[in-house]
């Protein structure tokens, strides 16, 4: 658990809750696991924060004003699979919870809520991600812990930038990741240039010890399975 606990560090999360009381509560769990935690009171404040803060995990009530969380997930679901989001609801009927399977919603949990159900479920949600050894190929292996890609047990140095995109590739690896993903998740808040990409991919792949990388010509790149 300590392990697990300590990999949460390494991630931001949004958290959309329209009572004010139960927010503050829940924000301030969540400061204890999180890096970076961020706050909206509905979901439309929750979908432009996503948009600007793009957090790796989303919790969000369902019952809020002006665009409630399914509708916000509807939203962030048209262009984003893989973040992961947490529902909170006080619903229970099979048909209430069908909706949340078909938005791809990882896990929802039930209120109230405890300290001890929420980190169970966000263990749950983030699934494979929490792993502490991301393999690549036999004996090349990225310590989600430390943040550091190990061969042959020893350490290979890369930029942060590059460990990211490497983490993004795995979350992506079965489906090309493509350019507006690679500038939104790796460049952030700048602008990526065609001739920026290739430098960057040219010297990411000078410094990796065995090919990972497949261009895929004018869509992105893939993992390659080695």
């Amino acid at each position: 658990m300590e392990d697990i606990l300590n990999q949460l560090k390494n991630y931001t999360v949004l958290c959309v809750e329209d009572e004010d009381g139960i927010r503050k509560r829940l924000v301030n769990t969540l400061k204890y696991y999180f890096s970076e935690v961020y706050e909206a009171s509905n979901g439309e404040e929750g979908y432009y924060l996503y948009y600007d803060k793009r957090p790796n995990l989303i919790i969000s009530d369902i019952e809020m004003p002006e665009k409630n969380g399914i509708e916000m997930a509807e939203e962030i679901r048209k262009d984003d699979l893989t973040t992961t989001i947490i529902m909170l609801t006080a619903y229970s009927n099979e048909e209430y919870l069908l909706n949340l399977i078909n938005l791809n919603i990882n896990h929802y949990i039930l209120k109230p809520i405890v300290s001890e159900n929420l980190l169970n479920g966000i263990i749950k949600a983030l699934g494979n991600k929490l792993e502490k050894k991301i393999v690549f190929a036999e004996r090349l292996y990225f310590d989600t812990q430390k943040r550091e890609l190990f061969y042959k047990d020893e350490l290979i140095p890369l930029r942060k930038r590059e460990k990211d995109f490497l983490l993004l590739l795995n979350e992506n690896k079965d489906k090309v990741l493509v350019y507006s993903t690679i500038e939104e998740y790796i460049w952030k808040d700048k602008i990526m240039s065609t001739s920026a990409l290739k430098t960057f991919i040219k010297e990411l792949r000078q410094r990796l010890p065995l090919d990972l990388i497949i261009n895929v010509h004018q869509e992105g790149y893939k993992l390659k399975n080695l």
